[in-house]
């Protein structure tokens, strides 16, 4: 997929979302847990309160503490292990974690057809010895041309040219690489990569 193809405007969305899930599972715990505690609150205060009569009633203060922010606090806390216990089941029982990581590498085009510019440059480089190594070997040769031309398709990729500019802006400038021609390295150095914004 060519950075042409990928509209800015989404781009821009899926990067803010992006940010947003990075602390997505703090807040949200936050969040959780005040609302419920929060909710729940006015169904146990009275049993916090002086005019407590059942038998279960907390005093007024417990250390010096008003016993009403050991209340939000205790509930608070139990709604977090609650949470805790679930994530463990979640994990270690049922194993769900598994068949999520099998969908994200099925989803995941640097996994199925797309090619990383680091994974690109191994395979190239693989390639590249075995036709070396192999010479009188036609099926192998073949196989090799087609994966160098593989290589040579995913070079047309945002991706790629970020990987160039970067080696261009940190290293010295990066040469044209056999698998290559000098047009898509021009190409890659030419792109305008809206970063960060």
């Amino acid at each position: 997929m060519t950075s042409s193809s990928i509209s800015p405007v989404k781009k821009w969305v899926m990067r803010q979302y992006w940010r947003m899930q990075q602390s997505q599972s703090i807040i949200s715990m936050g969040l959780l847990g005040s609302s419920l505690t929060l909710l729940l609150w006015p169904y146990v205060r009275w049993r916090f309160s002086d005019s407590c009569d059942e038998s279960l009633c907390f005093s007024n203060s417990v250390l010096g503490i008003p016993a009403t922010y050991i209340g939000l606090i205790g509930i608070f806390m139990t709604l977090v292990l609650i949470v805790l216990c679930i994530g463990y089941l979640y994990d270690r029982v049922f194993s769900l974690w598994t068949a999520q990581r099998s969908v994200d590498f099925e989803r995941n085009p640097f996994w199925t057809y797309a090619l990383s510019p680091m994974f690109m440059m191994n395979m190239a480089l693989t390639a590249e010895n075995l036709k070396r190594n192999c010479p009188d070997d036609e099926e192998m040769q073949k196989q090799m041309d087609w994966i160098l031309n593989y290589c040579k398709s995913n070079a047309d990729t945002e991706m790629w040219a970020r990987t160039v500019q970067h080696w261009d802006k940190h290293l010295d400038k990066a040469p044209t690489f056999w698998f290559v021609d000098e047009e898509i390295m021009a190409k890659a150095r030419a792109q305008k990569i809206e970063d960060e914004d």
